[in-house]
Formats: C-alpha cells, structure tokens, sequence
C-alpha cells in the first residue's frame, strides 16, 4: 500500500507542477538561475516545496501541522490565500481574507458531505480585500473525508481548481501515509502489550518465590533481590515510547539474570561480551530479554549439569550484531519454523515469534531472528539492529519517580 501511494505522489508531482507554472508565471519574473525550461524551473521549484509541505502532514491534520504546511501549500497554487479546515473548523489560514473564515465554513456542509469538490463566489464588504472566489477541495482518507483544503482568488479560474485538486489529492496522500504509520504504532503497541502478558506472569510468580525463599535464610539477599526485581519490572511495564537503547534493554536483563541465577545458582552460568560503541544503539523496547528468557528456558529445561548462555554485541559497521546462544536441548528446525510463522502454539519458544515480527515490521524482512538449533544442539540466536533506521529513535531514559 504504502508503494503505491508513494508512486501516486511521484505522478501528481508534475501536474501540480505545471498549474504552479501557469498561476505563477504571470505574478512575477521569471529568474532560472541555469535550471533550464520554464517548467522545469517549476518542476524543481514543486519538488522542493512540496518535500517541506510533507513532513508535518506525515504526523495528521491538526491544527499545529496545518499551520507548518499551509504557507507551503499555498506557494505551490500561488494564489492568494488558503486555508485547510477539519469537519469542525479552520485549522490553519495562510494569506489575505482571514476574516472569511466563518463564510468558508458556512459553505463546506456539501464538500464535506459527499467528498466533491466545488467553487462559489465569496460575498466581502471589506473594501481592501481583493478575495472573490473559493476553491475547496476535500481531504479524504480511506474514503472518509477529514476536512478540506480552500483556495481562495480574486477571480475565478478553471486553472486554479484542476490544481486546487490536484493538491488537495497530494495531501490526502500524506495524510493516508500518516494514518497507516499511526496503524503500525498502534500494532506495535498491541504486540508489546501481548509479549508483557505472555512474559510477566511465568517470571512475576518465579521471582516472588525466590524472594520469598531468602526472607528468612537471608533477609539482606532477599532484600537486593526485590530491588532487582521492582527495577525490572518498573522497566518492562514502563510507558515511554515504541523504543529504547542497547544499554538500558541489556541493563534490564542483567536485573532479570539477578533474580534467574539466585533460583538456579551454579547451574547456571552467563558470559557477555558488549562492545562499548553499540550501546547507544536504538532498538524496538522488550525486544531481547524475551530472547534471554527463551534460553534460560531451553539451557535449564530437562538438564541437570550445568547451563552456559552467552550474550554478545559486536560492532559490524552500520549495524550491531547481537547474538544470544545456550548450550541447552535445542529445538527441532521444523516445530521452530511453524512456530515462527504462527502456525502452533509459542509456549516452546517464549516470546520468538512476537519479536521476529516486530523486527520485520521496524526494519524490514531481511532483518528478522536467524536461529540455529537442533534437538539436543542448544540455540543460536542473531539479531542484526541497524544504527540508524528514520522513526526509530529511543524516547530517552525512563524518567525515575
């Protein structure tokens, strides 16, 4: 979907380019500067105005982001004033007339209604203003009109309104694209909250029973344990964005390990290796500890010698490597393909399934979990985290109460 709407703003591209050339040429002279025709001085001109319009209109129509993109918008019609509105109101006005607001509004009921667009005369009895005429032009969404963009002239022109739609169609594309980001966010979220409730109760009842074994053998331990544990989970219910950094998702599973080995003890045993240089990297939140929690499951799970899991994070140049390994019982290669790709149950593999999806959805396909493992073979997990990847930015650190 989001091809195809990327491909439509490429093809409307040039015919708002066009009406920007013919409502422009005439308003003032013209200064190439060496960038060839007329119209492809317009045509950069439009790109380059058009590529300013469009980041505030990614985040919706409000009235902040119809105010940062109203003076863009009205620069690629060149006409006199313009104003965007929602069902309700005048988000944004840019240029002359403003005090034509309550008129315009008055006259959306039918644009608004039936999603068309239409022009009508304005009635002013303001003697310096030089408005004449209204062009709207409905912003719609998934075939739900969110509000309308209004050109407005000193006099009537078929130009005006071809380009009026043309325009309006481009930013019902930007706001289509932000409405599909604001889907995959909320997606996000409802997969976070899944793995919460699918990780929380198995650890939450472990963890309060090794407290409650130290209560009285050794009440300083139980007490450093309980620390451990209201930091952890403080952590993994934290609400403070989609994302967080390296070092604060591998501090949270050195407070899960904590409570791991004070219930297993010598059984078992952990080595990390970090590289200094990846730890600030940003990276979907509760996006390994669940991968640790799958090998404390796999490495002590029907054992009675003792288990080794390794965690490593290597710097690969625009990427951190994490790998994850267990010396455990393994998994057989074709329960773990069905169980990755949603076809049985995950309670063999606690929470793989939920981030190999996240990890696709944030990066792409060619950035899911690659496993290795075999029954009896323990498990290797790797996960490729891009440095820099547009949207994925950690919220910061969690503010402390």
């Amino acid at each position: 979907m989001s091809g195809f709407l990327a491909g439509l703003c490429v093809a409307v591209l040039p015919l708002l380019a066009a009406g920007f050339w013919l409502g422009r040429r005439t308003a003032r002279p013209e200064n190439l500067g060496g960038l060839g025709t007329p119209v492809e001085h317009a045509t950069f001109e439009t790109l380059h105005t058009a590529s300013l319009a469009a980041p505030p209109l990614r985040a919706g129509l409000t009235g902040e982001t119809a105010r940062k993109s109203a003076r863009r918008l009205r620069t690629l019609l060149g006409t006199d004033a313009l104003c965007l509105t929602d069902q309700d109101t005048v988000l944004a006005w840019d240029g002359l007339g403003e005090h034509h607001r309550t008129e315009i509004m008055e006259r959306l009921g039918s644009p608004l209604e039936t999603g068309r667009g239409e022009a009508f005369r304005l009635k002013c009895d303001e003697p310096d203003c030089s408005l004449r005429w209204a062009v709207v032009a409905p912003l719609t969404v998934d075939d739900r009109v969110h509000g309308a963009l209004v050109a407005c002239a000193p006099r009537e022109s078929a130009v005006l309104v071809r380009a009026a739609g043309e325009v309006a169609r481009w930013v019902s594309v930007q706001l289509e694209l932000a409405d599909l980001d604001q889907s995959r966010t909320r997606l996000i979220e409802a997969e976070i909250k899944a793995l919460r409730a699918q990780i929380s109760p198995h650890f939450i009842f472990n963890s309060l029973a090794v407290i409650a074994s130290f209560v009285r053998t050794d009440p300083e331990r139980a007490r450093e344990l309980l620390l451990e544990f209201a930091d952890f989970t403080r952590y993994s219910f934290r609400r403070h964005g989609d994302f967080t950094t390296l070092a604060d998702e591998l501090h949270a599973i050195d407070h899960y390990l904590a409570l791991v080995r004070a219930r297993f003890g010598d059984r078992l045993s952990v080595t990390l290796q970090i590289a200094p240089e990846v730890l600030p990297v940003a990276l979907p939140f509760l996006c390994l500890q669940p991968l640790v929690e799958n090998a404390v499951k796999h490495g002590l799970e029907g054992k009675t010698e003792k288990s080794h899991i390794s965690i490593t994070a290597q710097d690969a140049g625009a990427e951190a490597l994490v790998v994850i390994e267990d010396n455990g019982t393994g998994m057989d290669p074709d329960r773990l393909r069905r169980i990755l790709a949603g076809e049985v149950s995950p309670s063999g593999g606690i929470g793989l399934s939920n981030v190999d999806d996240r990890l696709r959805q944030v990066y792409g396909d060619e950035y899911g979990l690659v496993i290795e493992t075999a029954v009896g073979a323990g498990m290797k997990i790797t996960a490729r985290l891009p440095k820099y990847q547009p949207g994925v930015h950690s919220a910061g650190p969690l503010p402390r109460e």
